[in-house]
C-alpha cells in the first residue's frame, strides 16, 4: 500500500485541483429579479466564488509538485492542500447552503447595472443552486482527506528516483575478471570495463 502512496496522493489532490478549475466554469446558481420578463441570470462558479479558480490551479500545481519532493516538502504540501481544503470548503458551503446575494453581486451588477449588496437585494426575488456547489464540497473533503493522509504516510513513501540514480561505486564490480553482465553494465554507463585491464 506505501509503495503506491505517493501515487495514490498525487492522482487524488490532481482531480480535486482539476474538478475545482471545472466547477469553476459551471453554472451555480440561478437568478430572478423583481419584475424582470426575461429569464433567471445564472452564475458561474468563478463569479460566486472568485477564489475558487486561482486556488484550484495552485492544488493542481500541488499534486504535480508532490510527485518529485523529498520528505520535509511531503510535510508542507501536506498541510498546505489540507489549509486549501478548509479554505475552498468553508467559501463552497457558504455559497451552497447560505445562498447569499455577494455570491451573485457581481453577476446582477453586471446585467442591470446596479451595484450594492443592498440594492442588489432588493433587486433579487429568488435564488437557487444547481449541484455543482454540493458537487464542489465533496471535492473538498476528498482534498482534506488526502491532505491529512499525505502527513500521515509522508515518512513512509519511497524516495523518489532513487531508481533514477547512477552512483558509479554502487554499481562497480568486485575486483577480478568482469563477467558479460558486468561489462555490459560498464558500457551502458559509458564506462570501458577493459580500462583497468593489465596490458600483455
Amino acid at each position: 500500500m506505501m509503495a503506491r502512496a505517493r501515487t495514490i496522493a498525487v492522482v487524488v489532490i490532481m482531480l480535486c485541483g482539476a474538478g475545482g478549475v471545472l466547477s469553476s466554469t459551471q453554472t451555480w446558481l440561478h437568478v430572478s429579479l423583481t419584475g424582470a420578463a426575461s429569464d433567471a441570470l445564472t452564475v458561474t462558479g468563478a463569479a460566486a466564488v472568485p477564489v475558487l479558480a486561482p486556488l484550484s490551479l495552485a492544488v493542481l500545481a500541488l499534486g504535480l509538485a508532490l510527485s518529485i519532493v523529498g520528505r520535509v516538502l511531503r510535510y508542507i504540501f501536506g498541510a498546505i492542500a489540507v489549509a486549501a481544503a478548509v479554505i475552498l470548503g468553508i467559501v463552497t458551503v457558504r455559497v451552497a447552503f447560505g445562498l447569499p446575494i455577494s455570491a451573485v453581486a457581481r453577476t446582477v451588477t453586471d446585467a442591470t447595472g446596479i451595484t450594492g449588496d443592498e440594492p442588489v437585494s432588493h433587486l433579487v426575488s429568488g435564488i437557487t443552486a444547481t449541484a455543482w456547489p454540493m458537487i464542489t464540497v465533496i471535492l473538498w473533503v476528498v482534498l482534506l482527506a488526502v491532505g491529512v493522509f499525505v502527513i500521515a504516510t509522508a515518512h513512509r513513501w519511497s524516495t523518489s528516483g532513487r531508481k533514477y540514480r547512477t552512483d558509479n561505486a554502487a554499481h562497480a564490480p568486485a575486483a577480478g575478471t568482469l563477467d558479460a553482465v558486468d561489462s555490459w553494465d560498464d558500457l551502458s554507463r559509458g564506462a570501458d570495463p577493459t580500462a583497468g585491464e593489465d596490458r600483455r
